[in-house]
């Protein structure tokens, strides 16, 4: 398969050009330079390409990021979308689109509706959340007024080596590396109690590549484990795993406006259609990112 990717220079994107380049696929990646805000860029770099399959990843991806600049992350997450699919529309009609979506889109979840399945309604709580939601429904809109083949994937937590430190496990894991350096004894979080179904990311793109062998055109799928744990369980696997034992405290800076008290999906649609379940264990995605932390400059006291 041509495959094209946006985004392909983010924390996922290069995960999955290695794994699609693994696989024997042909890999185009869209240049830093395209903005997909920018409908001209985006339909010169499709018709550059020409793939089989359209992976749309790029988006501003921090929730907390959302809450400062949620025209911004509309624009870039909706109105990006629409862009992208519009230019397949043009260039590539016949290609298939796996769309990135996210958790997030499920908001407001009750604890009686867990695991969440793919029928369970929007209640988006976050600017992040509203505009990835916004973003499916153009997707959909695509797949029933203009007949493309475009599959919405809607990945819960996942992290690994080289996720920016705005996100959980890696704040924890630089925060922890840094203090070994420093001696530093005190580890600054946010709300510890609620939990997350969290994927390693090379998990997340084989279910990315698998969609777009196995999938339906036209439906979304959940990629989750169906398993949630604490954050404070995973801090405590963090320092366990690094011999740390710093003192954790609350920064009221970390906590959120809104933070979910439970988010733990349902994968059995992505079982049945593509057999996928995920390889990392957590421990070891940890590690790994515990150790690509350790590779890292070091940064000022105090910071982050």
């Amino acid at each position: 398969m041509r495959a094209f990717v946006t985004g392909g220079h983010g924390f996922v994107g290069p995960w999955l050009c290695r794994h699609l380049t693994e696989s024997g696929d042909d890999v185009v990646v869209a240049d830093p330079s395209v903005d997909v805000t920018n409908s001209v860029a985006v339909r010169d770099a499709l018709e550059h390409a020409q793939p089989d399959v359209v992976y749309h990843l790029a988006a501003q991806s921090s929730v907390s990021s959302s809450w400062d600049a949620p025209a911004d992350t509309f624009t870039v997450n909706a109105l990006g979308t629409l862009h992208v699919l519009a230019a397949v529309r043009a260039v590539s009609p016949k290609a298939r689109v796996v769309f990135a979506s996210s958790v997030e889109v499920y908001g407001v979840v009750r604890l009686s509706d867990l695991p969440i399945t793919e029928t369970v309604p929007f209640q988006p709580a976050t600017p992040y959340a509203a505009s990835k939601a916004a973003a499916e429904m153009v997707a959909l809109q695509a797949t029933l007024g203009w007949g493309l083949d475009v599959i919405r994937a809607r990945p819960f937590n996942h992290t690994g080596p080289g996720q920016t430190d705005r996100f959980f496990v890696p704040s924890m894991a630089r925060q922890i590396v840094e203090a070994a350096r420093t001696g530093a004894s005190e580890l600054r979080t946010g709300d510890l109690t609620v939990r997350r179904d969290i994927l390693d990311v090379r998990d997340v793109v084989r279910a990315y590549r698998l969609l777009a062998e196995r999938g339906l055109p036209g439906e979304v799928y959940n990629i989750c484990s169906g398993q949630s744990v604490a954050l404070e369980q995973v801090l405590q696997r963090l320092l366990v795993l690094a011999r740390s034992d710093m003192r954790v405290t609350t920064d009221p800076a970390r906590l959120r406006p809104v933070d979910l008290p439970d988010l733990r999906g349902d994968p059995s649609h992505l079982r049945y259609a593509t057999g996928w379940m995920p390889e990392y264990p957590l421990d070891e995605t940890l590690v790994d990112v515990l150790d690509y932390w350790r590779t890292q400059p070091a940064v000022a006291p105090g910071a982050g």
